[in-house]
């Protein structure tokens, strides 16, 4: 791995990585960007041999991102970091074209042994995620995991307690298209209101309680 480039918006936790990669890997070349816009505009700009990108960033999503690059540089590899567990979105990167997800608290070595393995043109599955993919396409999934990439982000926006107009101005989307949205995940998840919402993504682990 000659060049890497690092996405996530907080400043530390980029500082954090570029020093596990320049003490495994001395002559790397790190290129480091804050959210998903910049992300995509670096990668079809430059050439990388490996993504790193955080999950979680405002405006387009490492997700977002992630769909986007692989339409751009099918065969980049993209490593996923996140402070959420496996159970809530391994699953979902893995489908989207992603080489491997890790959770933020893994220990360095984890890292190393992540990119090593990706560098050999493998994916990064722990056996848990393994597992959760050999169950994926059974009849006992959950509500929440029917919906589509797109409306699972802004499910998760309206859980926490963001209005239309703002998950709107959040995702660059038209306040119709997120109302639409709004209506097939109800329909999906049964429910009738935000509070609804919130409440089923708090039983469910996807968000803490607000």
């Amino acid at each position: 791995m000659r060049r890497i480039i690092i996405a996530d918006d907080h400043s530390f936790v980029r500082l954090g990585i570029i020093q596990i990669l320049k003490d495994e890997y001395p002559g790397v070349e790190i290129t480091e960007v804050e959210d998903g816009e910049s992300l995509v505009n670096a990668v079809m700009k430059n050439d990388f041999d490996l993504v790193i990108s955080d999950l979680d960033m405002p405006g387009r999503s490492g997700l977002e991102a992630l769909e986007q690059i692989k339409q751009i540089k099918p065969g980049l590899p993209v490593l996923i970091l996140s402070i959420f567990t496996e159970e809530l979105y391994a699953i979902r990167v893995l489908k989207a074209g992603a080489a491997g997800f890790l959770n933020k608290n893994a220990a360095p070595y984890e890292l190393i042994k992540a990119i090593e393995r990706i560098g050999r043109g493998k994916k990064h599955i722990t056996p848990e995620i393994a597992e959760k993919l050999l169950n994926s396409h059974g009849v006992n999934k959950e509500p929440h995991e029917l919906l589509s990439n797109r409306e699972f982000e802004i499910f998760k926006l309206l859980a926490n307690g963001k209005t239309l107009t703002q998950v709107a101005a959040l995702l660059s989307l038209a306040l119709t298209t997120v109302s639409t949205h709004r209506g097939k995940i109800m329909d999906k998840l049964k429910l009738s209101t935000n509070s609804d919402l919130t409440r089923y993504a708090i039983t469910h682990h996807i968000i803490t309680d607000i």
